[in-house]
Formats: structure tokens, sequence, C-alpha cells
């Protein structure tokens, strides 16, 4: 309600009064008309200056100015645009189009002292007076002439705001303006909505104004948190902002701030006490810098809410300054180029607690205001767990599954460990925590490549693949594209019992949404599973025996994408998922530079200032500790003692033991166990042989994973299971797999060692072979190399560059050819 309409209000009520004296007194009729002609006088000439000069060429729309019509827009009343934390400090601001620096307050959000200072300082009779104070303006005509000077200036807050929205020239003519101005505020707006005005525009030195903005600036806090002798300083400053600046003239700035405290303390507004605490406070403030935090999560929210006056995230300030510190620390040991970034999730509410987007956001040799974790690259090695999550809700293989890591014979895509080199026969585990290429590649093929990326887009972090490309097996080595927000989106749902939210950068004051945007990628025994494959001893701490005898509580994952371009590291504990980036933005090899070397030591340094102790809860109820045994994959009280080669123990997730995976391309199609034939002597009897003699006898035997069979025991090996055939009995083709040669790929291209002496040097090598039956015989170009046991080794030599031919026969009759190119070294 306005001051005007107010006015109308109480003549409404005084004109019925008069009219119940009027028949005794006929002069109180004439005084009651006359001041109704004041009053529509009033309201005509309002409506005049309304069409002359309308208030809303200069005056912001009423929804700015008032909390309960909605939120101001950053347009609508000139603010900087003030990016701040879930504290509301200030990460970053963007000043307005004139270079001015506002941070938009509303009543309720500054210290009642502060208010108590402006108003008894400035305008003790701003709730009662019409936009000016005729009093005022008298007494300063009066002092202004004796003097000869300005002594004062007897200007309301509401004159002031109208300045400060409609600027004037010093002179009658101008205050005569200044007035009018004000006496339209007064007609349009509350007293509120003109002191909220005041506070954000009100001029605080240099480029800084109102309230907000000020305290942020000079005493690094918030508005609402100004002590009493802070408000009084703040309320004075705007008298001489050049000349009171707390950062450059404490002294003047003290001595106005007393004069504040003491009108105050005359006019009863504060006791004696609180006047001389308030003295005591020294006045100390901050040279005015604008704060650069998260600058580029800022620039982005900047960019997506412009209309906004602030924005506040979910970000930490305390912890932001910390990492990018770190960061920018961290970097300085990298060659020019190299980045990083660094996002850390809060897993119960998916928000943002700390957005690093590079090392140095001031540095464009590091590409420092390229956003790495927005950028899509190679994932690298970081999506393993999944993979496997999703095998092990499928029931597709257990925690102690045997798996291969072996060359994929006859396969079109064969990719290579990082190490170059093979374990033969892994477990689940061990695959995972070693990062092996060739077992993850296998459960992806059981899986299927197309189950893997629907079950990433379900949740909202697709995997991004090379344009015209279906998903594939490459999948699983980073041949696609990934970024830092949806892995730590993926990776905190491992602490979410298998639910993926999306992440938050924005505050809400209410998480009752908190649930509802969560979607399913695997259940909750699981994700415990995953986790706590992932929960391996961290590589600073390996020779505590404390660390080595308890599983840590952070699960961590490194990744490394192809050419060393991107190295990651990603680390889950049950309050926060750690994410961290390094490589070069412009996407330039870095050889070298992997991920547990690069990214998984600042990751460590992050949970240990940020979470150094992390609790997980306990094993679920559908997940139970079983012994499994090998090569069959089944629980070991359902094996025969002679079937369990070797025994492991497995995380079982609803009694799910699923046997160990086929591959008829490579197993063949022996069934395992595999049933034989024996006469009474123990020889074995081969598809239509009887035995002379006797009845015949059946052996069951367990079969290991016929490419796994050079890195096992001998005594493992089907050839050394079987007995040895009865006399007259054929060889059956089927008791062997396909034969394959190890050490050469067909159509390789070998380069020979370079020359020494002008002598050309011969190429060596070590070849051997898995499969087949018996012993076999090698050729080379025709020529017989020599003849080796199954999975034995034969050194072969290239003596000159040419086409080679490498063949292989057994017993049986079988033959494998490789063909190779030597090609001469550069030298020649």
């Amino acid at each position: 309600m306005t001051c005007w309409r107010s006015i109308f209000s109480h003549y409404d009520r005084f004109s019925q009064r008069l009219n119940l004296v009027a028949g005794r007194h006929p002069w109180v009729a004439g005084l009651s008309g006359l001041l109704l002609f004041c009053c529509l006088l009033t309201m005509l000439s309002l409506g005049v200056l309304d069409r002359i000069y309308p208030l809303s060429d200069v005056l912001p729309k009423r929804g700015a100015l008032s909390e309960r019509e909605g939120a101001p827009k950053a347009g609508e009343l000139g603010f900087a645009q003030a990016v701040v934390d879930r504290y509301k400090r200030p990460l970053r601001a963007f000043p307005d189009h004139k270079g001015l620096w506002r941070y938009q307050v509303g009543l309720g959000d500054v210290a009642p002292d502060y208010l108590k200072a402006v108003i008894n300082y400035e305008d003790r009779w701003f709730y009662y007076h019409p936009g000016f104070n005729p009093f005022s303006v008298v007494r300063a005509a009066w002092q202004n002439w004796r003097c000869g000077c300005i002594v004062s200036g007897g200007s309301t807050i509401t004159m002031q705001v109208a300045r400060r929205l409609d600027p004037h020239r010093r002179s009658l003519g101008g205050k005569l303006h200044q007035v009018l101005r004000a006496v339209q505020l007064e007609w349009h707006l509350s007293k509120e909505d003109i002191l909220t005005l005041y506070l954000n525009y009100v001029p605080m030195g240099g480029v800084i104004e109102g309230v907000e903005a000020a305290s942020r600036l000079y005493l690094d806090r918030s508005a609402s948190e100004l002590s009493l002798a802070q408000s009084a300083l703040l309320a004075v400053l705007p008298q001489a902002p050049s000349r009171l600046r707390p950062d450059r003239y404490p002294e003047r700035a003290q001595a106005a701030r007393d004069k504040v405290l003491q009108r105050l303390y005359d006019f009863g507004v504060i006791d004696r006490q609180a006047f001389e605490r308030a003295k005591l406070e020294a006045v100390a403030a901050w040279q005015p810098d604008m704060p650069i935090l998260a600058p580029l999560l800022a620039r982005k929210l900047h960019q997506q809410y412009p209309d906004r006056a602030v924005i506040q995230t979910t970000l930490d300030a305390d912890i932001q300054a910390e990492l990018q510190t770190l960061l920018q620390e961290d970097i300085q040991l990298y060659p020019k180029g190299h980045s990083a970034a660094i996002l850390v999730a809060d897993n119960a509410t998916g928000e943002v607690v700390a957005y690093v987007g590079s090392a140095d956001f001031l540095n464009q040799q590091r590409f420092g205001h390229v956003d790495m974790v927005q950028a899509i690259r190679s994932p690298g090695s970081t999506l393993k767990p999944f993979i496997y999550g999703l095998a092990l809700e499928a029931g597709v293989i257990h925690s102690a599954s045997l798996l291969r890591d072996t060359p994929r014979y006859q396969k079109e895509y064969q990719p290579e460990n990082f190490a170059r080199a093979f374990s033969g026969a892994v477990d689940t585990h061990t695959a995972l925590r070693q990062s092996l290429n060739l077992p993850v590649v296998q459960v992806l093929e059981a899986l299927t490549p197309e189950r893997f990326a629907a079950a990433l887009a379900n949740v909202r972090t697709p995997y991004r693949m090379p344009a015209g490309s279906r998903p594939n097996l490459a999948m699983a080595l980073g041949g696609g594209g990934f970024n830092l927000w949806d892995l730590v989106t993926l990776y905190s749902g491992l602490a979410n019992k298998g639910q993926v939210k999306p992440l938050t950068a924005l505050f809400q004051p209410s998480q009752e949404q908190m649930d509802t945007d969560s979607r399913w990628l695997i259940s909750g025994e699981t994700s415990w599973v995953v986790a706590r494959l992932l929960r391996n001893a961290r590589p600073d701490q390996t020779h505590n025996p404390s660390i080595r005898t308890h599983a840590p509580g952070i699960a961590w994952k490194t990744g490394t994408s192809y050419g060393f371009r991107d190295a990651w590291a990603v680390g889950v504990t049950p309050k926060l998922t750690i994410g961290v980036w390094v490589g070069r933005p412009d996407g330039t090899p870095a050889p070298g530079y992997f991920g547990a070397i690069t990214a998984l030591p600042i990751l460590f340094r992050i949970q240990d200032f940020l979470d150094p102790d992390p609790v997980w809860g306990p094993m679920p109820d559908g997940v139970s500790m079983q012994s499994i045994c090998w090569p069959l994959g089944l629980l070991s009280e359902e094996t025969a003692s002679e079937h369990c080669h070797v025994a492991h123990q497995a995380w079982v997730i609803r009694k799910q033991v699923p046997p160990t995976l086929r591959d008829d391309a490579m197993d063949g199609l022996l069934p395992n166990p595999l049933t034989i034939r024996l006469n009474e002597n123990g020889e074995r009897l081969s598809a239509g042989c009887l035995p002379a003699r006797g009845s015949i006898l059946r052996r069951r035997l367990a079969l290991w994973p016929q490419p796994t069979e050079p890195w096992i025991p001998r005594r493992w090996r089907l050839t050394e299971q079987l007995p040895p055939l009865a006399q007259g009995c054929e060889t059956d083709s089927l008791m062997s797999a396909p034969l394959h040669i190890i050490g050469l790929k067909n159509g390789e291209r070998l380069l020979q060692p370079e020359s020494q002496r002008d002598q050309p040097q011969p190429l060596q090598l070590v070849v051997s072979s898995v499969g087949g039956l018996g012993e076999r015989d090698w050729f080379l170009n025709g020529r017989h190399q020599g003849r080796t046991e199954p999975g034995g080794d034969l050194p072969v030599t290239f003596h000159e560059p040419g086409d080679y031919e490498l063949v292989a026969l057994d017993q049986q009759g079988h033959i494998k050819r490789v063909r190779v190119q030597l090609e001469p070294s550069s030298r020649r």
C-alpha cells in the first residue's frame, strides 16, 4: 500500500467526521471540499507527470522488486550476475552493461542493524513522508545559504533512489526533477520496494554498488552477517564513497562510522553497552577483488541463465578454492599444454561439491579456457567395472569366474593388454584390478555391446560412438566418447545401491525430488560387489599392514586412452564420488602419462582431504561368500574333487553361480565336463571302438578353456588328461581343439633389426601352438624347422626381407598357416 493511497483512505474517514459537524459549523464543509480538491489536483498532476515522464522508463519491473512476485532478473535491475556457492558466498561475478558490480539482495537478506543504521542516519522520517521531507529541504537550504557552501543535502532515501535510477544535474531544476521522481516512486511503489532499491543501488565506492556487493568485497561476508559496527560503516559510506573507502582510508571511515553509532545511541536505537562495544571494533577491510572460483562452471551457468541476478550453486567455496590451488600446483610438474580437471559430487543428493574445469583458468598455454569436465574424450578403461557389473547382474559371470587373458584367435577384434603380455586364466577380480583388456572384451562379447550401450543410455550417461558406427567390442577399451560429468554420475551409482541419479550444480532448497530422477543400472547387491572389487589397496599405502589386511575405504579405477591422450582416475566412497582427468585438451598424445601415475595420486590427495576414513555398509543379505572350483566355475560343494583343480572365493549374488564362459569358436564343440570311454586297462576308446574283452568304463574330465592351456600346469591340459588310446582304436579328432599358432598373426608385418657394419641382422622370434593333438612339426617356407610338444616353444629365424609362410602340422594331419612379411630396417 503506497503512501498516497494511505492518505486517501485516511481522508475518507476524516471527511466522514467532518460531515457530522458540518451542520453546526458551515466552514467545516468548505475545508473538506478544499482538501478533496487538493487530493484530486495531486492525482491529476501525477497522472500528467506519468504521461510526460513515464516512470517505467527508469523503473525496474515490479516483479524484480518483490520476492513474493517471483525471482528478479539480472537485466531488469541491472545487477552484476553473481554465481555463488551453497552458502551464498560468491564464486564469480559478471558486471552489468556499465561495468558496475551489484549483487541482488532483499530486505530479508540484510542484517537488521544495517537497516536501523540506514534509516536513522539517512532518513528518520522515511516511513512518513511522501517522497521528500519539506522540513529537511528548508533546513538544508537555510544552512547552505548561510554558509555559502553545501552543508547538507536534505535528500530522503526515496530521493537518493530517484537520483540513482534517473541521474540529473546538480541544479535547482535537477533537484526539482529529483523531487518529482521521488513523488512518483512513492505513488507507484511501497516503502519496502523503495528501500529494496536503495539497498541494491546505493554507491559504495568505485564500481561497487549495493550493500551486498560492498559487504562481500570489503568485508568478505554476506550483508546478513554484518555486525553493528560494520552496519554503521556501510551505512555512512554512501555519503562520500571515494573519501571514506575503508580499504584505503580506514581512519576516515572509522570516524564517520563512530558518528553514525553516536547518532544511533542519541536516538535511543542502541544502548550504551552496544555503543561502546561497537566503537572498539577496528575498521578492517579487504582490497576489493572479484573472486574467480569455478570460473568455467560460472561461465556455463551465466550463458544458460542470463536473466538470473544470482545463481546459487551446490558448490562449497572452501573446497573449491582448495582443489583449484592443488591443481594449479600439481600441473607445474607437467609440460606446457597439459591441463587437468576435477569433479566431486555428493552421492546422497547428486549435488556437485567442487568443479575444477581446468588446471589454470588464466593460463592460455594450458588451454585454461577449455572446460574438461564437459569435454567428450575416450574413457579408456574406466567403464570396465560397469561391463562386469552388468554381466554379474545378468548371471553371465560371478566375481571369481574363470576368464581368458589370452590372444583372441580367429576373432575380428584382437586388442592387446597395456603391458603387451598375457596371463592365461584369470578371475574376474584380478582382471578388473589389473585392468586387463582381453577378459573384459570376452565378457562384453557375452553380454553384447548393444545391451551395454542401452544400459548406459537408460541412466542418461550415453556412450557416444563415432559417427556412423554401432555399439561394438571397442567400447570396453574406450572406443567412443564420455566426459567427466557422466563418468562421476555413473560411478556415484555404486554408492547408491545401483541407482544412478543425475548430477546438479544448481542449489535447490528442497530435496524432496532427491530420488525421483534415479534410474536403476544394477541391483544393490551387484553394486556392492562391484564396489568391493574396486576397493583395492592404494599403491601409496601398500606397505601399511593394516591397509593390506583390510579393504580400503575408497573404490577406485584408473583409465588411459589410446595414445596416452587421456589419463583418468575415479574414486567412490559412501559419501563422495571423485573424478580426475589429466591430459592435453588439444588431444596431442603424451606418452608415459597414464592414469595410475598422473590422475590417481591427485584422486588420493582429494580423498585424504575430503573423506579420509570412509566406512562402507555391511555385505547385503543377497550376497554370500562361496568357494568356487576351476575350471568348471561351479560351487565347490557341487563339484567332484577330481574336477576341482583350483578353488577360489567368490561373492555370489542371489545364489547365481554361472559356469565358466564358453566360446565354441575357440574351445571347439567338446562338452565340459567331457565323458570318455575306457576299457578295463584304463585305455581310451575312440568313437566306434569296442574293447577286446570286458565292459566299457566311463570317466569325466574337467576341461580348461583351450586358449589358456599354454599358461596352465601340464597335468591339466587336455592331452595330458586323456589316457592313451587302446590298441586298434583310431585317433578321434573330436578329442582335440582347433590348432592355433601363438606368437605371430596372419598378415603381420615384421621389421628387420638395424644393420651393423653393413651386415644384415636376422630376426629371431619364438612361437608356440595350442590345440591339435600330439606333437607338431613346423615348416618355414617349406623347410622343416623342428618338432615340439603341445604348447612347446620353437625359435624361428627370418634371415632376409621378404614373404614367409609358417606352417604347424599335428599328428592328426591338421594344418595351421600364418603368412607374414619381413621388411628391411630403415638404415639399409
